[in-house]
């Protein structure tokens, strides 16, 4: 069971919209928050007299990214923290491996945009599948051009997307894909479960022999020291001629050079990517002018349902590190990339 009071650093914002639900959960829990809230100025720092009393911290999305500078230095600077919250699914930034190692706790909302990152992913396929490049420049020059019936994509159904990563996302991903008629194969370390997805779910280990029958790569897999680089020269050669990439993963789950070969040669049809190996995406990267090549600024999960999400996990969770409870979503230190 955890102290009865708990101050908890958040934004003022925040807490307006959330704090009476969030309020709420930790009495039915025996608890009671007491907000420390985050200078509004950018520069600003919390004093050493309020991070002295913090005990939890709630990393919202209107932290970042204007406020994390001053938001991980009160963090970091709070002896008597023993749990940080985050707003977002990845822990693949170095500071939170520095926080595990202080011995702090940390959870992650996890799902909490698993919907529209699939949704965007699966608008990228339809976008790579239909010939809407091709609609979109004739409706700019105001152009009525049909695609002749000797130029027709193929059809969705039937063809075989392999997802890579079957957490929320990946398993979001692959019901889509099976609405409209794509033979799912899942990758994942995890034995399959009765409410898969999927029609075939195969080890890491085995990825490179279920990659020659895939038309569709859809990447959603958390980056760590086994998926970097996971898709390099030699597996994008292993897919046919024609095969399509969706990555909503990291960016660093592919080598961003061979992929850029890859499509230049013509062995890949093309890509929906979200994520890259540097971001911003540098304006001299050749995939901004490739024409088989759609591109969102990391951005596939914006959508207004969110915040409302990810303070639903964080009050769930108030209410089991209240009870001394297993946090949901909670991280450990392997899954910190090295």
């Amino acid at each position: 069971m955890a102290a009865a009071e708990a101050c908890l650093l958040v934004t003022r914002r925040w807490w307006v919209r959330h704090g009476p639900a969030t309020e709420a959960a930790a009495r039915r829990a025996g608890g009671t928050l007491v907000p420390v809230f985050l200078p509004e100025a950018p520069d600003a720092r919390l004093g050493e007299e309020e991070r002295e009393r913090l005990t939890i911290a709630l990393f919202s999305g209107d932290v970042y990214p204007v406020y994390s500078r001053s938001f991980f230095a009160a963090v970091q600077g709070a002896p008597r923290l023993q749990w940080l919250h985050v707003f977002n699914a990845g822990v693949d930034n170095p500071v939170f491996g520095r926080i595990l190692a202080k011995g702090v706790r940390l959870s992650t909302s996890s799902g909490s945009t698993a919907v529209p990152i699939a949704q965007t992913a699966v608008s990228g396929m339809l976008l790579l599948a239909r010939p809407w490049r091709r609609w979109l420049a004739a409706q700019a020059r105001r152009a009525w051009e049909p695609v002749p019936p000797e130029e027709a994509p193929l059809d969705l159904e039937g063809q075989t997307l392999t997802v890579v990563g079957l957490g929320a996302i990946g398993r979001e991903i692959a019901r889509l894909g099976r609405a409209f008629g794509l033979r799912v194969i899942g990758v994942r370390r995890r034995p399959r479960a009765a409410d898969d997805p999927v029609d075939e779910l195969v080890h890491p280990r085995d990825l490179d022999r279920v990659l020659p029958r895939t038309q569709w790569l859809a990447l959603a897999c958390p980056l760590t020291p086994e998926t970097r680089r996971l898709i390099d020269a030699r597996r994008l050669a292993l897919l046919p001629r024609g095969a399509f990439i969706l990555n909503v993963a990291r960016g660093e789950v592919i080598d961003e050079a061979a992929l850029i070969a890859a499509l230049e040669a013509g062995h890949l049809g093309g890509a929906y990517l979200d994520v890259f190996a540097t971001e911003p995406l540098p304006p001299d990267s050749p995939l901004w002018a490739m024409p088989n090549v759609f591109i969102s600024p990391h951005n596939s999960a914006v959508a207004q349902g969110n915040e409302a999400r990810v303070a639903a996990i964080f009050q769930r969770n108030v209410e089991r590190w209240f009870r001394g409870e297993p946090l949901e979503n909670e991280a450990r230190p392997d899954d910190i990339p090295a």
